[in-house]
């Protein structure tokens, strides 16, 4: 391999920011490092997304524990990535939630995920000893289910594919905010491997249409405000829209995997470069972009061998 992963050498620890995006609501941050979120209710407390870690997600509960010391009840997991999905055990909660479609994948790709995304991101897996394996649901839904945190309503709902086919957002209606996993980021790239690029715009428009007044996205800071949301979205909708589209045209005429990575880099690098984790993405993105573009509307499974092979044949 000609050189290592961007995200192999990645070792700087991140800022950690805590933000209140709505009344009871929290979003917890690290510049560009997978985020969470937090919902207080009147008894308990819901988490959205685990870290890859016991050892990140103690992390997650410090921060909680500035704000409230209400027993965690819930975790909301909104797709089976290794990295939002490991940490699950530390927070003690009664429920786990997934959507059908994303327990499906645990079962169908989850330890080929962790595998992957262990070698790909160590510094995400640091205290990797302490997790007790994959983490599997105790409740999923197919299209739409409500939690309510004592008089708190929380919406959780598959609006349409995107960052994966069994993507979860939930909906906080007393304070109109989203929380998006994957599917919105701010200033950070989004990971597109296990992506439905022809799908992933109506879904940002199924989150538009509930015109949130503040969003917790899946990496980056905190959206507050109609107009910083909006940017946001806008802003994702270019990047996967123009990675797709240069993949596509090399794919209509017959080009090679590395002639889809040149193109992508063209069209993507000029707008996306300083974007977090943008380097790490690319390659799953491209190589996504150009099979998609080819017919194969399900995303292949990574492993940590076709990820070196993947990226020795980008290097050339």
């Amino acid at each position: 391999m000609a050189k290592a992963f961007a995200s192999q050498g990645d070792m700087t620890q991140k800022k950690i920011s805590f933000t209140e995006v709505g009344e009871g609501l929290y979003a917890f941050t690290a510049e560009g490092d997978p985020n969470s979120g937090v919902i207080i209710g009147d008894e308990s407390v819901m988490i959205i997304e685990a870290q890859a870690t016991p050892r990140l997600a103690k992390k997650v509960i410090e921060c909680v524990r500035t704000v409230t010391d209400k027993p965690i009840s819930h975790v909301v997991l909104t797709h089976y990535h290794a990295v939002r999905v490991l940490g699950a055990s530390a927070y003690g909660a009664d429920q786990i939630i997934m959507s059908d479609t994303a327990r499906s994948m645990v079962v169908e790709r989850g330890q080929e995920d962790w595998d992957s995304e262990f070698q790909r991101f160590p510094r995400l897996f640091e205290g990797h000893e302490s997790i007790p394996g994959l983490t599997w649901p105790t409740t999923t839904f197919s299209e739409s289910m409500t939690v309510y945190l004592g008089n708190r309503r929380v919406d959780i709902m598959h609006l349409g594919r995107a960052h994966t086919a069994g993507d979860a957002v939930i909906w906080v209606p007393d304070q109109e905010v989203m929380f998006t996993g994957d599917i919105v980021e701010y200033h950070s790239a989004c990971y597109c491997g296990d992506g439905h690029f022809s799908d992933w715009d109506e879904t940002l428009g199924n989150i538009a249409s509930f015109q949130p007044r503040s969003i917790a996205p899946g990496r980056g800071d905190a959206l507050v405000g109609p107009e910083m949301v909006a940017a946001a979205i806008r802003n994702t909708s270019d990047f996967v829209m123009s990675t797709y589209a240069a993949a596509a045209r090399v794919a209509a005429r017959g080009g090679s995997l590395k002639e889809a990575w040149d193109a992508v880099r063209a069209a993507c690098d000029p707008k996306f470069a300083d974007y977090a984790i943008y380097e790490h993405c690319l390659p799953f993105n491209v190589a996504r972009a150009y099979d998609e573009a080819r017919g194969l509307d399900t995303p292949r499974i990574w492993t940590a061998e076709r990820d070196l092979k993947m990226w020795e044949d980008l290097q050339g």
